[in-house]
């Protein structure tokens, strides 16, 4: 399974991360030094974001220099400080004619119940991520901002799934390059390729209980009967690619990976959930943007698959590796 998930590294691109096993927290970063035309779209219900306006067709800035996913909630965003600090060190950034400003979208992820709730990735989290990035190096599962990734929370952590980070990507005729990588905590089932729950809530009567199935048993009274945990979800997905794409364009892409996130969760997009596609382009080979926002989305779905398939057991928390 590993083995078709492997993806094609793109000129511009590298991936690092930083890693916490023991509190059970981490960040990714993706580097693009020279620049890449950036977009998102966000769907969820309680998202956690730094600099995704900026990723608007009507605003200023049309590339991005890196794009940090991080757990810790709202903590967690500080790491993006660390990317900032190494990108100006480097020389990257938006020149303003007084100073090149690194340009670094973040979301977050939350991961504080499980591991230590007061140890978050921060700036020099997000500076050793850096450090750690290649284009080669494939690392997935309980790694980065999916260290402490978790799926299934409607009877709470004690019926929950372990998540992680996952990878998938290809390459087209053409020399169409397309990548993506998911941080899945989803609040919801994760589906196999046949629909069926690949991870998800646990039964207490054993198996999987289903969150859909959950939701047909409520009284329909306005209050439903939630375990802990259940507001602290996100799946975050980036596409990646090397097509030649306008801003405008880009951000289709990234709309169009949310259907990613509907083929292989359910429920998806959630009150309960922060969840953010983003997608990049080094804009180097002809392309259609519909396309790849097309190939994208298949991709983000094998990702996040990819991801609870290689998640290893933590703690009271089973994982499927």
């Amino acid at each position: 399974m590993s083995e078709e998930r492997k993806i094609t590294p793109i000129k511009g691109i590298t991936i690092g991360h930083y890693t916490d096993l023991e509190a059970l927290t981490g960040c990714t970063v993706i580097l693009c030094l020279e620049g890449a035309v950036a977009g998102v779209d966000v769907r969820g219900g309680a998202p956690g974001t730094r600099e995704t306006d900026l990723l608007r067709p009507m605003n200023l800035v049309n590339q991005v220099n890196a794009i940090l996913l991080a757990g810790g909630s709202a903590f967690g965003l500080a790491a993006a400080d660390g990317v900032v600090k190494f990108l100006e060190e480097k020389g990257y950034g938006f020149e303003t004619g007084v100073a090149k400003v690194p340009i670094v979208p973040a979301a977050i992820v939350f991961d504080l119940a499980i591991g230590s709730s007061t140890v978050r990735p921060g700036a020099e989290a997000g500076y050793k991520a850096c450090l750690s990035a290649s284009s080669e190096r494939q690392e997935e599962g309980n790694v980065g901002a999916g260290t402490g990734a978790t799926v299934g929370k409607a009877l709470g952590w004690q019926w929950a799934m372990k998540g992680g980070l996952g990878l998938a990507g290809s390459t087209f005729p053409g020399g169409l390059v397309v990548n993506a990588l998911a941080v899945v905590n989803a609040f919801g089932d994760i589906l196999d390729e046949n629909g069926e729950i690949l991870a998800g809530v646990r039964s207490p009567q054993g198996g999987f209980l289903g969150t859909i199935n959950f939701f047909r048993t409520q009284v329909f009274d306005g209050k439903v009967k939630f375990g802990r945990g259940v507001g602290e979800s996100t799946t975050l997905g980036v596409i990646m690619s090397n097509a030649k794409m306008t801003k405008e364009e880009v951000n289709k892409v990234a709309q169009m990976g949310q259907d990613g996130l509907a083929r292989a969760i359910n429920p998806v997009h959630t009150m309960f959930d922060g969840d953010i596609v983003f997608a990049l382009s080094t804009c180097e080979v002809e392309a259609h943007f519909g396309i790849v926002g097309v190939l994208g989305a298949e991709l983000i779905a094998q990702a996040i698959r990819g991801a609870v398939r290689l998640a290893k057991t933590v703690g009271d928390i089973p994982g499927l590796a």
